[in-house]
């Protein structure tokens, strides 16, 4: 599973289906059933989705997702319209493997929900120390540290906000999620919407915790990404892996469309 944070809704559910041997499936789509603790029974369409800024290739991966880099996940939207616990099946097109797994649905999400005021949070940027000091990622990526989440929302300006550590990240997927917050930002170099980069841990140290920005978001997993919106709304908001393509589909409809 790359995502755990569920209320009652849509979810968009991220996962993985792994081979007894380690490898990965990498087929197009795959039918998900699911059904909740009442017997209600439903479906979704899970699509396999590229992790990153790059595409790298569809064919069947022999990569271990423990202990490397993951390149495709499923992501699938999964109405749930109570909470409580949910058993899923994804059955991949074309292949003689099924997987099964569990949603356990609460009434509310516990980061912030969209639609929610964003969380003021004053995370350091170049003004207070230099590139290195303040993010792990290598190159540094200066354009996504020269503003706040705070100032950000004084300012009345859209922005993505992406908190990941690229270097210490526990699911593998937090520098491809910083690539692809780069990549999107090029794209909309010229937009008026900021993009900001916020790591995980106190003095990017992982023995230290999660930093302060991270509580106040109430972040239980990482890597996140949000968009909130001039009047400092959540618009979206992504757990785990994300593609170019739904970040860009996501900023062009819920922040150039948002007041």
């Amino acid at each position: 599973m790359g995502s755990s944070d569920f209320s009652a809704g849509e979810n968009r559910v991220v996962f993985l289906i792994v081979r007894g041997n380690g490898a990965l499936v990498h087929a197009p789509t795959a039918a998900v059933h699911y059904a909740a603790e009442d017997g209600s029974e439903h479906t979704a369409t899970a699509v396999l989705n590229t992790v990153g800024a790059h595409s790298h290739g569809s064919g069947e991966g022999s990569e271990d997702p423990g202990h490397l880099d993951v390149a495709n996940v499923y992501v699938a939207h999964m109405e749930t319209p109570a909470p409580g616990r949910y058993w899923f099946v994804a059955d991949p097109a074309g292949e003689q493997i099924q997987a099964v797994g569990t949603l356990d649905v609460e009434q509310k999400s516990r980061t912030p929900s969209i639609g929610s005021k964003a969380p003021a949070s004053d995370n350091p940027t170049l003004a207070d120390a230099p590139a290195k000091k303040i993010t792990t990622a290598h190159p540094p990526d200066k354009d996504l540290l020269r503003y706040s989440i705070a100032d950000s929302l004084a300012a009345h300006v859209p922005f993505v906000v992406v908190f990941a550590t690229p270097e210490f990240c526990v699911s593998r997927v937090c520098g491809p999620s910083v690539e692809v917050v780069q990549h999107v930002a090029r794209k909309f170099a010229s937009s008026g919407i900021r993009f900001i980069h916020v790591e995980i841990y106190t003095d990017n140290d992982p023995k230290k915790g999660y930093n302060k920005w991270v509580r106040e978001w109430n972040l239980p997993t990482e890597p996140w990404v949000f968009l909130v919106d001039g009047s400092g709304i959540v618009r979206g908001k992504f757990e785990g892996a994300v593609s170019v393509e739904e970040l860009e589909k996501a900023v062009r409809e819920d922040l150039r469309s948002a007041p």
